[in-house]
């Protein structure tokens, strides 16, 4: 059997807009890791936050470019990947409904989907985000200390398409990324990694014939980025979307993947991002996400860099959402 070239989710990114806001809920309310402090590459005024597990591992990587108060709010429709969903064990439900009610976090009651508890609920943006309580989810999660261990997030359970139909992308997926068809509900079908640990890595397609067009800005995701174990792979998988047509950007140096771009025929933005060399690359595993990375070519102008970006605290925003 072929080695797959695609493995899974490698990270999401989406756009909001306050960053201290957004630090506040993600690494505090729902106690992930900021990973990564950097900025945007193509607009360096513009924070890129990464957040995810202990070491920032493929399949549990969300990342924000937060613009502040900007003017361009999204509306979420068909085009997009539009619900971010992660995984929590079964026992974790209560604990994360009493959080939320807490905090004052609107939230859906738990709905049943496959083998799944489902809790829905938005970030301060309006970014559709999910729990999945599972029973078969065993990676280790991250924790500040400030959630429970045996409650925390695990990382991914998965992503949602929003499309038209869903006949062109489930192509795409099966034919030339290694993801195969797995379970249908309803206008849910989906999809996992050929070859490979499923747990973390599904994308569903929702399809939906009259649902609107999505538009782009604050409060949605900008891409998905699938994960491919190196370069070579890279290249391979390159080369396969140019034979069905599509039209991949040339590999892109990211400092801690090397990414291509490309839309899929229903619109959402695919990246396909090199495993290595990871967020370890400039910072030990202890000291991720606490200081500014720049990549080289900015370093020149950090003091300026700097002196724009609305400063963030990691210590205020475990602080907003304690124990």
């Amino acid at each position: 059997m072929k080695t797959p070239l695609i493995t899974g989710i490698h990270h999401i990114t989406a756009m909001a807009s306050d960053p201290q806001k957004n630090l506040d809920f993600y690494a505090g309310l729902l106690g992930l890791r900021l990973v990564k402090k950097t900025v945007n590459f193509d607009a360096p005024d513009v924070y890129h936050l990464y957040y995810g597990d202990e070491t920032g591992l493929p399949g549990s990587i969300l990342t924000f470019f937060p613009f502040g108060a900007s003017p361009y709010r999204g509306r979420q429709g068909n085009g997009q990947a539009a619900t971010t969903s992660f995984s929590i064990p079964m026992s974790a439900l209560d604990y994360w409904m009493q959080r939320f009610e807490r905090y004052g976090i609107a939230y859906k009651q738990p709905q049943a989907r496959f083998d799944e508890a489902v809790i829905y609920f938005e970030d301060p943006d309006g970014l559709g985000l999910e729990l999945i309580a599972n029973n078969i989810d065993t990676r280790q999660p991250f924790t500040y200390g400030h959630i429970p261990a045996e409650y925390a997030i695990r990382g991914f359970w998965g992503t949602e398409l929003w499309e038209k139909t869903y006949e062109r992308t489930e192509g795409l997926l099966t034919q030339q990324m290694d993801y195969q068809f797995v379970g249908e509900s309803g206008v849910r079908r989906r999809y996992a990694p050929q070859g490979a640990a499923q747990v973390g890595k599904f994308v569903d397609i929702l399809w939906d014939s009259v649902q609107h067009h999505g538009v782009g800005g604050i409060g949605t995701v900008h891409h998905i980025a699938f994960d491919t174990p190196s370069d070579e792979s890279q290249l391979e998988v390159r080369e396969t979307l140019l034979s069905a047509g599509l039209m991949p950007t040339h590999v892109l140096d990211r400092q801690y993947f090397h990414s291509i771009y490309f839309h899929e025929p229903g619109g959402v933005l695919f990246e396909v991002a090199t495993t290595p060399p990871g967020f370890t690359r400039d910072e030990a595993v202890a000291d991720l996400g606490t200081a500014l990375k720049l990549p080289i070519w900015q370093e020149p102008k950090r003091a300026s860099i700097e002196a724009g970006l609305q400063p963030i605290s990691l210590e205020k925003a475990l602080a907003h959402y304690p124990q």
